[in-house]
């Protein structure tokens, strides 16, 4: 069974990877994000940490989540 959180990552990937997200694009709120994947707020923040690791997205103090990068491949 693959966690929750791997699945909110892979999930905004794709979103990212079909071009609703672009590089520059705000992500939605953790709240929308919870209320879409219908996880907790822990998964949500676990998905954001794998997809800065992987250099996809970036938080900006105070304002959210911004794509940075689309995946390789």
């Amino acid at each position: 069974m693959i966690p929750k959180y791997e699945r909110v990552a892979e999930s905004i990937r794709e979103q990212i990877r079909s071009g609703k997200f672009a590089v520059g694009d705000k992500l939605p709120s953790t709240t929308e994000l919870k209320a879409e994947h219908e996880v907790s707020y822990a998964s949500v923040r676990s998905a954001m940490l794998i997809l800065r690791t992987e250099g996809l997205v970036e938080g900006r103090q105070g304002e959210g989540v911004y794509v940075k990068a689309k995946p390789a491949g």
